[in-house]
């Protein structure tokens, strides 16, 4: 079970031949003949829960460093805890990851949509799939709840496991940058591995650009597994063409630019979605989408390369696309009936806010009217560069409140809101979401488009001191209800 896992010592032959009947990182699930996975967290140390551990009937403990403790259990050092759960996983689970088809798709912006995208074709084709990502994770149809946007590698074997289980082929997932960097993803085959895009995001965690994509670029280069049989690239993203590529790994580059291998030509967007020619040397396919917005050409551009991949046939990966009918959160409309557009979106960087304002834009409204606020506990230094995304590219602005954790949401909005004065674009401060939201439906007009910014799918809103339910879209079909539209039908 431990073959492969750099140890700190040598392991003794009697504990290398240990009979193990499972794996995890949390006590609360250890069970007679498990081996604890003792990790150090943000929030707390595993060490901490060994002897409990223990006492639900480990049969070892496995940490990088020594023990607080003496749990009456043996002790395993190693180097690398996330890389000893990584590869004892793919030992116990026997390796699915080397018979599945795994897409891994990264970047800062697209990474849910592209990856909804692909499994649809993949689903279309007939394939028995599953999807790791930010809003959900799906098994063989069934819908489960998303923790993280890339779990833990015990996490994602258990799910490869299910999946061969259910006769499955595919697996399509996002791969974050922390996922990389922290080695949740170490030794996993991917058979594809697509990049999006790179804009500034998580320096709080990665503190410079350069290792925010060195992280992403592991992707392409991994440590522990084989490189990708395929690497589908964004070749309009100066970052993407920066990203080193093993000589085994067939590279297809996608972009609406000159020297791509898919391209996108003719593009054109309305309010039913968008059209374009995907223009490939095997000829030119037309691509009909329900989605929105010049962004989403390159979306479906990786998502067709991903399944270009795999061999698929033009005519059906276009057929899949146009089977993919929304993304929750992503665009989301929210219709009540009345005379403007009101959309949701997961918007929460200054790229990504200028991103859903282009969208917009494109749209040809009278208006765009913004509402957006910052994360607290997070990269402070994109919060003045969200404010001038907002009021450069907005006719009307409202600055609001976006998970402030423990900081105190109006210093998040004073840091914002440097950025938002750089302009003279109207706009209002209301730290309250749901009268922020009140406030931009009432200045809202016939023709305006209403974007609300920043919490996209997500239910919730975390305070100081507790976690509330708050959906953007719910909130907004009350507000409209309230103020007497009706959705006829």
């Amino acid at each position: 079970m431990l073959t492969g896992v750099r140890l700190k010592s040598d392991l003794p032959e009697d504990l290398a031949r240990l009979e193990v009947r499972g794996l995890d990182y949390d006590s609360r699930r250890i069970e007679e003949g498990f081996v604890f996975f003792a990790f150090s967290g943000a929030k707390a140390d595993g060490r901490k829960f060994a002897v409990s551990a223990a006492e639900r009937g480990a049969v070892a403990v496995l940490s990088e460093s020594s023990s607080p403790a003496e749990p009456d259990v043996p002790w395993i050092e190693v180097e690398h805890g996330r890389q000893a759960l990584a590869l004892a996983a793919k030992h116990f689970y026997h390796a699915p990851d080397e018979r599945l088809g795994l897409t891994g798709i990264t970047g800062t912006n697209g990474k849910t949509t592209t990856a909804f995208l692909t499994d649809a074709i993949l689903r279309h084709a007939g394939k028995t799939t599953a999807l790791v990502g930010t809003i959900e994770y799906r098994l063989a149809g069934q819908v489960l709840p998303a923790v993280n946007t890339t779990p833990e590698s015990l996490d994602l074997y258990r799910l490869f496991a299910d999946l061969e289980r259910a006769r499955g082929s595919h697996g399509t997932m996002e791969v974050s940058s922390h996922a990389l960097a922290l080695g949740r993803v170490y030794g996993i085959t991917f058979h594809t591995a697509v990049f999006t895009n790179l804009t500034r995001d998580h320096l709080d965690f990665h503190h410079t650009m350069e290792d925010y994509f060195a992280a992403k670029a592991m992707l392409f280069r991994p440590e522990g597994a084989a490189p990708p049989k395929w690497a589908v690239i964004n070749s309009d993203d100066s970052y993407g063409r920066q990203i080193a590529t093993h000589s085994e790994t067939t590279v297809l580059r996608y972009g609406l630019g000159n020297g791509a291998d898919l391209q996108a030509r003719n593009v054109r967007i309305g309010f039913e979605g968008l059209r374009f020619e995907l223009r490939h040397a095997r000829g030119t396919v037309e691509i009909v989408s329900p989605l929105v917005g010049k962004i989403n050409a390159y979306n479906i551009l990786a998502a067709c390369g991903a399944a270009f991949s795999y061999g698929l046939e033009w005519d059906v990966i276009a057929a899949g696309v146009a089977e993919c009918r929304a993304v929750p959160g992503r665009f989301e409309r929210v219709d009540e009936g009345q005379p403007f557009m009101v959309v949701v979106d997961y918007a929460h960087t200054d790229d990504a806010l200028r991103n859903v304002i282009s969208v917009a834009r494109g749209l040809k409204p009278q208006r765009v009217i913004t509402l957006f606020g910052c994360g607290g506990d997070r990269d402070r230094t994109k919060r003045p560069l969200m404010g001038m995304a907002a009021g450069e590219a907005s006719d009307f602005v409202v600055l609001t409140s976006d998970n402030p954790r423990s900081e105190d949401p109006l210093a998040i909005m004073n840091d914002a809101l440097v950025g938002l004065r750089r302009f003279d674009t109207r706009h209002v401060i209301e730290p309250d979401r749901e009268k922020a939201i009140f406030a931009a439906m009432k200045e809202a007009r016939t023709g305006d488009i209403v974007i609300l910014a920043g919490k996209g799918h997500e239910p919730y809103q975390v305070l100081r001191d507790r976690t509330i339910a708050f959906d953007d879209r719910e909130v907004a079909r009350r507000i409209l209800r309230g103020l007497g539209y009706r959705r006829q039908g």
